[in-house]
């Protein structure tokens, strides 16, 4: 018995840290900002087991029916969580509220299990080597699930499945306990709910990403027509009024009924500041719509494009209706794509660059903020051309004016010229660029044919700003201290909340 328990202490480890790398996960999903879900997700998790470990005091008779009456609720509770907080997301106003609670109560229950083990196994040796080979058991676990669920769960299951697998991990470990008690009748009802709920989550995991696209149903416009989870980000695409929309994490990318404002505004003012661009880089855009645009001009010779996600660029790369969306541009011999993280990769470039499209997200958490710092815009400059250019895509500077400006001054304080710009994009909103150059500012060459918003007239009014959208006095962005995600975070949650 003693191997069994030992055994189920490294099954439910691996499966308590899968829970609460779950809800960090989907926190950061669906609310932003990593660093604060994850902070705050660990500490509640953490402080509701050791609420549950000091409760065990209290639990008396037959601790292993007990024990595996535990392993039975968590493994359901915890099993089924992701697919109830994504439903409860679109459904409920204070998710928070729900979050923490779901989180709290697996808590409890994780936390009651290693102490509860320990007095089952108490009479079974000396207690000093009992605590080693619990403890041993429970942190080799814990690092299994730590590999595990980056490496392999999360890429193949998706966040969904990989709960009800760890909830069938955890209800079959009560299942092999319950069948070594003796039969009474508490007994007996036990087993049958272990029963039901292993083949509840059975069923759950065979229709989890189903279920998942029908829980996510309501947070969208329209209707969704693809959804996957990749290593990095929940990726969604809509189809609405026959126009398509890509979300990333629940924030719109682009609209099929606009993008070209976007991107138009985003690629032409930067290209057009060279009579003949021949080497252009793109961070981001794995939706290869930037490099469409990049592709009108007949004197580029190569586009270097990168993306940190392979989820994204195989989807936009693969599939024929998002590749006519897209021009095919992905597949271009002109274009070579890599799968990895930008301020890595440029950290080791020796290639130089006219034009650098920088496509990003907006810098809603750290991760992304590091990619709008001094330090990154300092190797940017390492890489771009004599003569060269940058643009950067940088927030609404109407909602978020400290955000956007923030931007401008980091760049300015790398030692970049810089020449600010917006665009109206009706799905965003007034949008925000920056053109930024070691060099002179030079007239604006000829653009190419087929556009559809800019002209030249047109163009040269993106540059002016009115008097709510000018530059006011703000800190540039640090990778030690990312006041710019600081800036965002509050801004946008000012205007989301009203």
């Amino acid at each position: 018995m003693s191997t069994l328990l030992l055994v189920s202490a490294f099954a439910i480890a691996t499966c308590g840290l899968v829970y609460e790398l779950l809800a960090g996960t989907l926190a950061s999903y669906l609310l932003g900002d990593s660093v604060t879900q994850f902070s705050t997700i660990i500490g509640t998790y953490m402080f509701a087991m050791g609420v549950g470990a000091w409760a065990t005091r209290y639990l008396h008779g037959n601790l292993l029916a007990t024990f595996a009456r535990i392993e039975v609720l968590v493994g359901i509770l915890g099993g089924c969580s992701t697919l109830l907080l994504f439903w409860l997301y679109g459904e409920v106003a204070q998710f928070r509220v729900a979050l923490y609670g779901v989180v709290f109560l697996i808590g409890i229950l994780v936390g009651a299990e290693i102490p509860l083990l320990l007095r089952i196994l108490n009479t079974e040796g000396e207690f000093k080597d009992i605590i080693a080979r619990v403890f041993a058991a429970d942190y080799v676990g814990a690092l299994l699930a730590a590999l595990l669920f980056p490496l392999i769960l999360v890429p193949r299951l998706g966040l969904v499945r990989t709960g009800f697998l760890s909830g069938a991990v955890n209800v079959a470990v009560a299942v092999v306990l319950l069948w070594r008690l003796p039969i009474n009748l508490s007994e007996v009802a036990t087993r049958v709910l272990a029963i039901a709920g292993l083949i509840g989550l059975a069923i759950g995991f065979s229709v989890g990403d189903q279920a998942q696209m029908v829980a996510e149903a309501a947070q969208y416009p329209g209707q969704v027509i693809y959804a996957n989870s990749t290593p990095y980000q929940r990726v969604v695409l809509t189809s609405v009024a026959g126009e398509i929309q890509l979300f990333l994490n629940g924030n719109l990318q682009f609209s099929g009924r606009d993008e070209y404002r976007y991107h138009e505004a985003l690629v032409h003012p930067a290209m057009t500041q060279l009579a003949s661009p021949r080497h252009v880089l793109i961070f981001g855009g794995g939706d290869g719509l930037a490099a469409r645009e990049v592709l009108r001009y007949p004197t580029v010779e190569t586009i270097r494009l990168i993306d940190l996600d392979r989820g994204v660029t195989d989807l936009f790369r693969k599939t024929p209706w998002l590749r006519r969306l897209n021009g095919d541009s992905l597949n271009s011999p002109k274009l070579t794509l890599t799968n990895t993280d930008a301020f890595e990769w440029v950290r080791h470039s020796s290639e130089t660059f006219d034009v650098i499209v920088i496509d990003f997200p907006d810098p809603s958490n750290y991760s992304v903020g590091k990619l709008f710092s001094t330090a990154f815009y300092r190797e940017v400059a390492r890489v771009l051309a004599p003569g060269g250019v940058v643009v950067v895509q940088a927030t609404s500077p109407f909602v978020a004016r400290k955000a956007y400006w923030c931007v401008v001054a980091t760049l300015e304080a790398d030692g970049f010229s810089t020449r600010p710009y917006h665009a109206l994009v009706p799905s965003f909103g007034d949008w925000g660029f920056v053109l930024a150059t070691r060099s002179a500012w030079r007239e604006p060459q000829r653009l190419p044919a087929g556009l559809r918003f800019l002209d030249p007239n047109s163009m040269s009014g993106l540059f002016d700003f009115p008097p709510d959208l000018r530059a006011i006095p703000v800190l540039p962005n640090r990778l030690n201290d990312q006041v710019l995600v600081r800036y965002f975070e509050e801004e946008w949650s000012r205007y989301l909340t009203g």
